[in-house]
């Protein structure tokens, strides 16, 4: 698991919940720390993103880079955008809305947000948790006790601490659905979904965006709401890593139906061998393009070409969007170039884009089956 946080205020909080640290050295230099949450097995890399989408973004990439983990959180604090959220109580992003893209036209200016949604299965088991509400410790059924709110995030560019400026008024124009506001989650966001890595926000309410940011009030909150958070953000990844570690068996007893003999299969593999053990199949057929197979290394060169057509198949069938098309595309690119090249850096780079690649096709099993032996390829050249 991967929690990153903006502040040392906030990396502070989630510190104190780990044990057995040790430094972890990115080769650009970013610091982790790596440790285990206390009690448990559960490890965890640790790391401050500083302020900013776009600094959050490239600290989320390498993170994801060097530690492929199960789930990146970002915790931190945020301030409320209206007054139904309580100081201290916890917000877990729904859906997160870069909120500065828009377009200027003559009678003013049109929202273009770009919108990421939180994972299902993770939103699932934190809802679940927030029933339990035992995340708090002492405080937990205490009548001030902080809760949890599932809803969205607006996270811009500026600190936003006023009710009446006209910035104000248009996010309450356009994002009235916003529980909190913050700087960060888009970027972390970004990351995760090049990346095939999927992202938690969790904010502590630490001020009401309302021109009392920095007053002696907040500077009271933010160490409570900052520890709220990781509270809840440290019980969410025990539990997602304990999930992990178990097999799940439908309640029925049935075979799950991407196992089951009676479902209809229709493959197309290519360059690759395939190997079939099955009970019983009936009605079921397998198409293969039969590519004879050559012993010794793989060409990663023309195995890097070849993938370009298996990416322009899976666009025109519709099984990848335009924008992933376009930055898998990129991303292969870049992966060529820096096979082309003999040095060990070279192919630790091309290793890491392949990676970064894989991420992006997560959701097509046939190119991840393809792309696994280039980027073994690729790093066993480094």
């Amino acid at each position: 698991m991967v929690i990153l946080t903006a502040l040392n205020l906030e990396y502070q909080a989630v510190r104190q919940k780990l044990a057995s640290l040790q430094t972890h050295r990115h080769e650009r230099g970013t610091r982790f720390e790596v440790g285990t949450v206390q009690g448990t097995s559960c490890r965890v890399a640790l790391g401050l993103t500083s302020k900013g989408n776009h600094s959050a973004a490239v600290i989320a990439e390498r993170a994801i880079q060097e530690f492929s983990p199960v789930a990146v959180l970002f915790v931190g604090i945020a301030g409320a955008l209206w007054d139904a959220t309580r100081l201290g109580d916890v917000v877990m992003a729904s859906h997160v809305y870069a909120y500065h893209g828009g377009t200027g036209e003559d009678d003013g200016l049109k929202a273009r947000p770009r919108v990421w949604e939180a994972p299902h299965d993770i939103s699932q088991l934190a809802s679940h948790l927030a029933r339990l509400n035992d995340w708090a410790g002492s405080a937990s059924g205490c009548e001030d006790a902080p809760q949890v709110r599932f809803g969205a995030i607006a996270a811009g560019e500026v600190v936003q601490n006023s009710r009446i400026s006209a910035e104000a008024k248009w996010i309450r124009q356009h994002y009235n659905d916003a529980l909190a506001i913050e700087m960060e989650a888009a970027g972390v966001a970004q990351a995760g979904h090049l990346n095939g890595a999927p992202v938690a926000i969790i904010r502590g309410i630490s001020d009401r965006a309302d021109g009392t940011k920095n007053s002696t009030d907040d500077r009271n909150w933010q160490p409570q709401a900052a520890a709220n958070a990781a509270a809840f953000a440290i019980r969410l990844i025990v539990e997602l890593a304990a999930e992990q570690e178990e097999t799940p068996v439908p309640r029925d007893g049935r075979v799950p139906s991407a196992d089951r003999p009676d479902r209809h299969v229709s493959n197309t593999v290519h360059s690759s061998t395939v190997g079939i053990m099955a009970d019983s199949v009936t009605d079921s057929s397998v198409h293969m393009n039969m590519v004879p197979q050559k012993s010794g290394p793989i060409n990663l060169i023309a195995a890097l070409n070849g993938f370009r057509g298996s990416l322009r198949r899976h666009h025109a069938e519709g099984a990848l969007d335009e924008d992933t098309y376009r930055e898998a595309l990129a991303d292969l690119d870049s992966a060529l170039r820096s096979a082309r090249g003999n040095s060990p850096d070279s192919s630790k780079q091309a290793t890491m884009t392949l990676r970064r690649l894989r991420g992006l096709v997560v959701e097509c099993p046939g190119l991840m089956a393809e792309l696994a032996p280039l980027v073994a390829t690729a790093g066993d050249r480094a």
